[in-house]
C-alpha cells in the first residue's frame, strides 16, 4: 500500500499515525481554569525532553481551531501537573477524554480525589502512583491545525511509596497504561532484560562547554 501524505485529511492522518506510533505513554494532566475549575484530560503524545532541568513535553492539539481546556488553562496559569495512572485507572483515564464545557471538572465528575501540590497552584490526583508538578517552560507551534508542543519544567515529583528501588522506578509495580490506535489501551506485556550498556556520564553544559 502507498499513501501520499499530502492527500490525507487531518483526521485520516491522525488515525494512521496513532496506530503506527505505539505504544504511547499517557500524560494524565490536571490544570486549573481562571474560574478555579480543575480540568483533567489524557494526552498520549508525551515524552521527556531534558533531565537537567527535568523537562516534559506534551503535544496538545485544538478542537475546531480553539484551544482545548488543558491548553487554555496552561496558557493562562503557566502551571500544570502530569499524573501517571496505572491499570486500575484505565477506565477513568479513558472517560476523562470526553468533551465537557470548561465549567465541568472531570476529576469531580469521575469521583477522583485531588491533593494540593507543593510548588504549583494546580492539584494532583490523590490516587495516581506518580504526579509531576510542572511550570510552563515554552510552547512551540507545529503544523496547520494549531497543535502545540507544550514543555514544562518539573519542579517536584510525587511517587507512591515502594515504587522507587535504587533510584529507579519499578515499572512492574507502576503497572502503567499505554495508548494505541483508536479507543484501545494496553498494559505491559513480557519484560525482557538484556545486558546493561556502559553509559558516559551526563554533564551540565555551561555556555556550550560540558562540566
Amino acid at each position: 500500500m502507498f499513501l501520499d501524505a499530502g492527500d490525507l485529511s487531518p483526521e485520516a492522518t491522525y488515525r494512521l499515525m496513532s496506530g503506527i506510533v505505539v505504544p504511547r505513554p499517557i500524560a494524565w494532566i490536571t490544570t486549573v481554569s481562571e474560574a478555579g475549575v480543575v480540568n483533567l484530560a489524557p494526552f498520549s503524545c508525551f515524552t521527556f525532553v531534558s533531565n537537567k532541568p527535568p523537562l516534559l513535553g506534551v503535544n496538545i492539539g485544538r478542537k475546531a481551531g480553539k484551544h482545548k481546556d488543558t491548553g487554555a488553562n496552561i496558557h493562562a496559569l503557566g502551571e500544570f501537573v502530569v499524573n501517571i495512572g496505572d491499570a486500575s485507572q484505565m477506565v477513568a483515564i479513558h472517560e476523562s477524554s470526553a468533551e465537557h464545557a470548561p465549567d465541568v471538572s472531570e476529576a469531580e465528575l469521575l469521583g477522583l480525589p485531588t491533593l494540593a501540590c507543593r510548588t504549583v497552584r494546580v492539584p494532583r490526583l490523590a490516587d495516581a502512583p506518580v504526579s509531576m508538578e510542572c511550570k510552563l517552560e515554552r510552547v512551540i507551534s507545529f503544523g496547520q491545525t494549531g497543535a502545540e508542543f507544550v514543555v514544562g519544567e518539573v519542579t517536584a515529583f510525587h511517587l507512591r511509596d515502594g515504587l522507587v528501588q535504587d533510584g529507579k522506578v519499578d515499572t512492574r509495580a507502576l503497572d502503567p497504561v499505554c495508548r494505541i490506535g483508536g479507543p484501545n489501551y494496553a498494559r505491559l506485556g513480557e519484560i525482557v532484560t538484556l545486558r546493561g550498556m556502559q553509559q558516559t556520564p551526563k554533564a551540565v553544559m555551561d555556555g556550550g562547554v560540558a562540566r
